[in-house]
């Protein structure tokens, strides 16, 4: 696995919205407020929610536990989990 890069904002809440429009093609983020519940908004299912933990690790090389779905359920809150897990693992700056 590559070491992990540290993420923005904005690049943890595009990598979010682009694996879950691989999973839900037809995904209407125009209905998902940064502080919905975007599994029940977009209709996921818990397979499709393991499939997009699966994605967002993947993509990220961000390791998500299962003691971390909860910090998986609206927009806002994926992309504080990525970001500040991606600072984490990415460990100090030189």
């Amino acid at each position: 696995m590559s070491p992990v890069k540290p993420l923005t904002d904005a690049e943890a809440t595009a990598v979010v919205k682009e694996s879950i429009t691989r999973i839900v093609p037809d995904a209407d983020f125009g209905l998902v407020r940064p502080d919905d519940r975007f599994r029940d908004v977009l209709e996921l299912d818990s397979l499709d929610f393991l499939s997009l933990v699966e994605l967002l690790s993947e993509r990220t090389g961000v390791r998500i536990d299962e003691e971390d779905y909860p910090e998986l359920t609206t927009l806002a809150d994926a992309t504080r989990f990525l970001v500040g897990r991606s600072r984490d693992a990415a460990g100090p700056t030189p």
